[in-house]
């Protein structure tokens, strides 16, 4: 039995899409929550306690648009063509994001409000659009001869745009947790307030979704609601509720890593959801991965390079996190 290297690519996308909502959705989720904060020092302790890590976060995005065009050129091809407008607005997003990340700490006191809008509408679009493509990809390309045969704003629809709004409500919600963890005091119960009416408003987005998609697609509904995938699947919803659980019980008296770690779980169960409702479908609803992946020889070649590059991202990431653990105070900061 041979190996199967398009399904190991297609894991290794998986892994590198998730890697980046676990990484840079929480910094995303600063820029978010930054209105909610009007205090200048408070936003300068926000900003400096991801500055060092935010860059080596959006490593994973590249990592995984690469492997996505080089392993499946069919599914890289139909996606830029039905998403080149989201795709671009993102793009834009994350450049205003990170020029105000360098630009706001060396501007005069009556200019570093314009970095302060231009880290928060970075942030916010960036977001945003991502929702509305992971939306678009969960409703599905139409395709005819290899070629996306849809219009150039099928995207702006109702289900992408509200899968917008609710990865706006996740980060922003990842952003909570991982304030409580990296700061104290002041900011720090400014953010134990927010993080209960947001874990509540997570919930009401992923119930909503979790409905939506299988009344408007019966496949995914006889995929979830069959059996024995319902038994195989229950975890799913199980583990959403236990760490929702967790969020609204949070307080100053508890763990200060467990409404970071109560997040992701929630998150990572959201996005396994929405994964087991398009499976094995890379370009949902009738492409498969087996059938986008590009020739053996060419996913040969290319595993050969990223199992030499996984590891040494994995490494700068973990020594990256170890370097700048703990909290982070007023008195020190990265900038």
């Amino acid at each position: 039995m041979g190996i199967d290297l398009p399904l190991i690519w297609f894991l290794i996308i998986i892994f590198s899409t998730m890697m980046y909502i676990v990484m840079d959705g929480f910094d995303l989720g600063i820029g978010i929550l930054y209105p909610m904060m009007k205090g200048q020092s408070d936003r300068d302790l926000m900003m400096n306690s991801v500055a060092p890590v935010w860059d080596g976060n959006e490593t994973w995005l590249v990592l995984g648009g690469a492997a996505l065009g080089g392993a499946f050129p069919l599914a890289y091809a139909v996606i830029l063509d039905a998403l080149a407008i989201p795709l671009t607005i993102m793009l834009l997003g994350l450049i205003f994001r990170g020029v105000a990340f360098e630009f706001r700490f060396k501007a005069t006191p009556e200019h570093q409000h314009i970095w302060d809008k231009a880290f928060i509408s970075g942030s916010i679009i960036a977001t945003f659009t991502q929702g509305m493509v992971v939306g678009a990809v969960i409703e599905g390309f139409p395709v005819e001869n290899r070629t996306y045969i849809g219009g150039a704003f099928d995207w702006f629809a109702p289900f992408p745009l509200f899968c917008g709004f609710g990865l706006v409500v996740a980060y922003a919600l990842l952003g909570c947790g991982w304030l409580v963890m990296k700061t104290e005091g002041h900011l720090q119960q400014q953010v134990y307030r927010i993080l209960r009416p947001l874990t509540l408003l997570m919930l009401a987005v992923i119930s909503i979704i979790s409905l939506w998609t299988p009344i408007a697609h019966q496949a995914i509904a006889e995929r979830w609601f069959s059996l024995p995938n319902l038994l195989f699947f229950i975890p799913v919803p199980l583990l959403v509720i236990g760490s929702s659980w967790k969020l609204l019980q949070a307080n100053e008296n508890t763990s200060h890593y467990t409404p970071f770690l109560a997040a992701l779980l929630l998150i990572f169960m959201g996005f396994s959801g929405l994964g087991i409702s398009i499976w094995p479908n890379i370009i949902p609803p009738m492409i498969g991965y087996q059938e986008a992946a590009a020739p053996p020889q060419s996913l040969g070649f290319m595993l050969v390079g990223a199992l030499f590059i996984i590891p040494i991202i994995l490494v700068y990431t973990f020594w990256s996190y170890y370097v700048f653990r703990g909290k982070i105070t007023h008195e020190q900061g990265y900038h």
